[in-house]
């Protein structure tokens, strides 16, 4: 569990760099998506934005049938004339691609973002929603664990700096914002309401993060109001995702954050998980499910679900634990991983860390498993194995508490820290927090 954030990560469609992809199932099964997840109760910024997830798709209600997992066995098609490369898929009699693609694509943007605590970089694709105030609809695990974003419109190829405006990480939906780009185009918004189940749609992403003309993959809706539960394959966190839109377009890592256009050229969904055993489906957030949080994030207005811009961050990796013992919390985490550290070891360029052989003999608090170079817990020197005891003037009672305090404040605001040592000694410090990782 990191500070600042007490849920897991999310799920993903076609990877790029890493990357992520769903798949769907009556009940446990491999599945890959595109974008970038985790699940319940674990740390969110760490999950790399675009890895391949495994899947699992439930019956969100009465009457709807589950799907069996499957794998994807399709293959690259031929490129239609005048358009990208256009990825396995039959096409569909009632939806022209090339006209939809044309329609959609000046508002298609790639989307990359610099991880900065991990040193990697993660894409993904997004699309403009309102030109005029440059925003920008994507998954929030295209931003996972981003300090920063930029997006190329791949009209222009041009790449310009994008602010994050504010992120969803339960329904899995990010606003990002432009500034001076010209002409900008915005994507035609449609209903998804409208949609029923052999409605013709066409996928437009970043396959493989590749960047330059987007890749289309053709399809029908198979089948709406689908549960799925994506897995991480790296980290092995889960993450629910309901009322989705399944596909049989070909999704692919990279894909994940795109749009999903209806045969009349407007956006009815956004691209976010992929994959199967025997039939591959893509799986794609309904544009009347992700809209609403786009209009919420706009007008700045956080809320349970959602967070406005980048969160406050200390740097301290803790415990996905709820025990008030650090001696407890140092025990059983089962979202460790690594070598075993002690007191005084110093900073992590990673972000897993295993309970420290030494932990401070304090009653309660929040146990310090590792400590993230450059970030305000490094320079007050805080370490693996210590127990913060106090943030802000309240007492910190678990990693939980913990996470908690620190999400009342916002980057640049200074804390008062207090912690004991391995050894026993008191230490304090004020720390000004720092910007971020999204997600």
């Amino acid at each position: 569990m990191h500070e600042g954030d007490s849920r897991d990560g999310g799920a993903q469609i076609r990877p790029a760099e890493p990357s992520d992809c769903p798949a769907a199932g009556g009940g446990t099964g491999p599945v890959a998506r595109p974008g970038g997840g985790a699940g319940t109760g674990a740390p969110g910024w760490f999950r790399r934005g675009l890895t391949f997830l495994v899947v699992a798709a439930l019956s969100a209600a009465a009457g709807v049938g589950a799907t069996r997992v499957v794998q994807h066995l399709t293959a690259a098609g031929p490129a239609a004339a005048g358009m990208p490369g256009t990825a396995a898929a039959d096409r569909q009699e009632n939806l022209n691609d090339e006209a939809v693609y044309h329609a959609v694509q000046p508002g298609v943007v790639d989307v990359t973002s610099n991880l900065r605590y991990l040193q990697e970089t993660a894409k993904g694709t997004g699309f403009v929603i309102d030109a005029a105030a440059g925003l920008i609809l994507t998954n929030n695990h295209v931003i996972d664990g981003a300090t920063s974003v930029t997006v190329t419109p791949v009209a222009s190829g041009r790449s310009y700096p994008a602010r994050i405006l504010g992120y969803d990480r339960a329904d899995d939906v990010a606003l990002l914002q432009v500034r001076g780009i010209p002409r900008l185009k915005a994507v035609s918004i449609g209903s998804s309401a409208r949609v029923r189940v052999g409605t013709p749609v066409l996928a437009i992403g970043n396959e493989g993060g590749q960047g330059g003309s987007p890749t289309v993959a053709p399809g029908v809706i198979s089948n709406l109001d689908r549960t799925i539960v994506a897995t991480d394959v790296s980290s092995g966190l889960n993450e629910t995702l309901h009322g989705m839109m399944q596909t049989s377009a070909d999704i692919r890592p990279g894909d994940s954050g795109g749009p999903l256009a209806g045969a009349d050229g407007r956006v009815i969904g956004i691209n976010t998980a992929a994959g199967g055993n025997t039939v591959y489906s893509g799986y794609a957030i309904p544009i009347d499910q992700a809209m609403p949080i786009a209009r919420q994030i706009a007008a700045g207005r956080q809320g349970a679900r959602v967070q406005i811009g980048l969160p406050a961050f200390l740097g301290v990796l803790l415990p996905d634990s709820s025990s008030t013992s650090p001696q407890r919390q140092g025990r059983r985490d089962p979202h460790q991983t690594g070598a075993v550290s002690g007191g005084g070891s110093g900073c992590t360029s990673d972000d897993t860390a295993a309970a420290p052989a030494s932990i401070a003999p304090a009653g309660t608090g929040a146990l310090v498993n590792g400590v993230v170079c450059g970030t305000p817990a490094a320079q007050a020197g805080l370490f693996a194995g210590d127990v913060i005891t106090s943030a802000g003037g309240y007492a910190v009672t678990s990693p939980r508490s913990l996470t908690a305090i620190l999400g009342r404040y916002r980057p640049g605001s200074q804390v008062a820290l207090a912690w004991v040592a391995p050894g026993g000694s008191l230490h304090t410090a004020v720390v000004t927090l720092a910007a971020g990782p999204a997600g």
